[in-house]
């Protein structure tokens, strides 16, 4: 069948469902740089959005051992926890809110170790680059 095109359909995904955590968990699993990150750091983060269409969402990244896994619920152990509003969640996922103003001017409220989370800006790196392929088939509604 010559000069027919096969188009692989992605499925779209909303924002922050179990759908959406489970493309994030599978690609963080799957992604290498993750991997080797996580022999490096341990650190635990939970996030928590709330006031989203089906209300209240927690999910976590988990970074030891030479491993890393995101999925529902809190970390453990919890090394820090972010909280925010759907609306600034949103707002930092599509770039119309940079993530540092929204720290500074107090739309995302952090607890727990800072200089941990300082210590694992590599592994947010590559973090961002697992939710690129994810952000790009998302639907933020």
């Amino acid at each position: 069948m010559f000069g027919q095109t096969t188009e692989v359909m992605l499925e779209t995904v909303r924002y922050l469902s179990l759908d959406w955590i489970d493309e994030l968990s599978r690609g963080v699993a799957a992604d290498d740089q993750m991997r080797r990150l996580a022999a490096l750091h341990e650190i635990g983060i939970t996030q928590l959005v709330a006031g989203g269409p089906d209300g209240d969402v927690t999910y976590h990244l988990q970074v030891t051992d030479g491993k890393a896994t995101f999925g529902p619920g809190a970390a453990d152990p919890e090394h820090v926890r972010m909280e925010q509003s759907w609306d600034t969640a949103v707002a930092v996922a599509t770039g119309a809110l940079n993530a540092q103003d929204a720290f500074v001017n107090g739309h995302i409220r952090l607890s727990g170790d800072q200089q941990r989370l300082l210590d694992a800006q590599s592994v947010f790196g590559a973090l961002d680059a697992v939710f690129a392929d994810v952000r790009l088939r998302t639907e933020y509604s």
